[in-house]
Parts: structure tokens; sequence; C-alpha cells
């Protein structure tokens, strides 16, 4: 057990994943936290006997049926383990707490917040993500998985096949609780189809213009932007000032997509503009504006990719 720990541990830090706390389910048995918390039930009149086991009254708190905590012959539920654990969430701290949960968990949320509420405990700082299964196509048919017959596409080996930046901008591209379609061949292809080869080459494509250019970022700071003047410029400089609210957004939904779309859309935007404008040309003001112009792009780019985990190279 030890070891496979260990080894997922590795996996996700290798993945850019890597929590601060791994918490055990035994230490609520062997600190007494899974006692603790049914007995605080109990004497809040939450808990009843019947057919030899002991049952929370979660029908009061909008679940469908009550539910069994410990059973007949003494051993409690994972449900048990669950109420220890949000009890004991509380008393590490925590103010608010999210839970990341499979979709198929959708019904546990009333049992699992009910508890709390049982508990004397605010229901409303639990907030659930739900997230849904990803599919795997490969050569457009999709990859055979089942955890019964033992079938399934590892982390690793989804790393391995498409690399870590496009494993994780796929993941980001839909909100967590929208299936996700994932292509293998689009996530290893090196095209406009493929969206982090996209926003990536948008970087590697301003860098290149920049060592043409061979001066100094820094004496860009005084730029006469006022010569930026077309409507692609125009939007492009929009864009960019609506970078902030689209950070604040994607924190508040909790919805790392937005994101991701933003910096499609930008990187689209700026394709579309280097295809149609000259950069260098031959009058001085003009060629500062338009390169402070791109180099805001490329730091934009740069920054929401990094808060992504995703790389931002300058050579593609």
């Amino acid at each position: 057990m030890t070891e496979q720990l260990g080894d997922c541990r590795n996996d996700l830090m290798e993945f850019g994943v890597e929590f601060d706390t791994w918490f055990s389910e035994q230490s609520l048995f062997d600190n007494g936290l899974i006692t603790k918390a049914i007995t605080t039930l109990e004497k809040n009149h939450m808990t009843y006997q019947q057919d030899g086991a002991l049952w929370f009254r979660s029908t009061r708190f909008g679940d469908e049926k009550d539910r069994v905590i410990q059973r007949e012959n003494g051993q409690y539920t994972y449900f048990a383990s669950d109420i220890a654990y949000h009890l004991n969430k509380f008393e590490r701290g925590f103010s608010h707490i999210i839970n990341v949960w499979g979709a198929d968990h959708h019904g546990y949320i009333p049992r699992v917040k009910g508890a709390m509420q049982a508990l004397s405990l605010d229901p409303k700082k639990l907030e659930i993500a739900l997230v849904q299964f990803a599919v795997l196509y490969r050569d457009g048919k999709k990859a055979s998985m089942s955890t019964r017959s033992g079938e399934f596409v590892t982390l690793r080996e989804l790393r391995k096949e498409v690399g870590n930046d496009a494993a994780r901008f796929f993941y980001v591209l839909r909100k967590s609780d929208q299936h996700l379609d994932f292509d293998l061949d689009l996530a290893k292809s090196q095209s406009n189809d493929n969206p982090v080869y996209y926003v990536q080459y948008a970087h590697a494509r301003i860098n290149s213009v920049i060592t043409q250019w061979g001066e100094e970022i820094s004496t860009l700071s005084n730029a006469p932007t006022n010569w930026l003047s077309n409507e692609e410029e125009f939007a492009l400089i929009q864009k960019l000032i609506d970078y902030p609210d689209t950070l604040e957004a994607a924190a508040k939904e909790r919805a790392p997509h937005f994101l991701a779309f933003y910096l499609k859309d930008l990187a689209g935007a700026f394709h579309s503009y280097y295809n149609s404008t000259r950069f260098l040309v031959p009058e001085q003001e003009l060629k500062l504006a338009r390169m402070a112009l791109i180099v805001a792009i490329q730091q934009v780019i740069a920054n929401g990719l990094d808060l992504l985990g995703v790389s931002a190279p300058n050579e593609m």
C-alpha cells in the first residue's frame, strides 16, 4: 500500500500536482474521530437503531432515505468515515471546504451536508465540485476502458503519449462537470486544430519577432502606443484589458476553462494580426508601438499558461 501511494504521489508530482497533506482514512479510526462524530450525532438525536444497525436520519436533510453508519457486525460504513473526515476538517481550522468528487457521487451531497448540519456545522461552507469522466479517442475510435476487466489508460501512460502540456490543457478545456472527449491524435498534432499547440505557437512566434527586432524589451515602456490605430489592434488591446476580469471569473466560478478559452481566443486574434501585419516597419514610432503590443500579448499568454501549469516555449 505504501509503495502504491508513493507511486501515485510521484505520478502526480511529475504532472505538476502536489498536495500539501495526504490524509489517511485509517487515522479516523486510530484517533477515535469516527467514535467522536457518531457520539455527537447520537447526543443530537440524529441516529436510531434498527435491525441491529445504527442509522443516520439523513431524510431530515433532503436525502432519499436514511443511511447506515454502523453495521450489525459493529463495522462502520464509508459514510461514517465521511462524516468524521468533514468534522475533522473544521476542527483543523478550515473555514471553507471544496471537495472534488466524481459525477456519479452526486447523490452523496445531501447526506454529507445533512451530517454536517446534524453536527452543528454550517453546510454552506462545503462546496462540491463534480467531475465527469474523460473519454479517450485514438484513430477516431473510443479507447476501451473498464475497471471490471482491468482495461484502462493510466495518467502516466497518457502523459507519456501526449506530454504534460497537452494533458493539462485538454483537461481544463471543459467545465469539470462536463464530459471530456480527449482526442489523443489531436493532442499530439502540431496543427492549429490543437488548442495547446495553437496557444504555445503564438508565444513562440512573438519571441521570433522579438529576436529579429534585436532590441531590449525594457525600451518599450514608453512606446508611442497612440500609433496603434486599426481595428485588429484595438480588438487585441481590449482582449488584454479583459484578462484580469477573466482571471477573477475563473477563480470565483472554479472554472479554469475560462482562462483556457481566453488564451485560445487571444492566440487566434494574434495569429490573424501576425498574418496581416508587418511589425518591423521603417517607421520607428509605429514599429515600437506594435512591438509593445505583441510583447504585452506574449506576457499575458506566458502568465496564463503558467497558471494552468503549461509551458510557454520560445521556439517550436
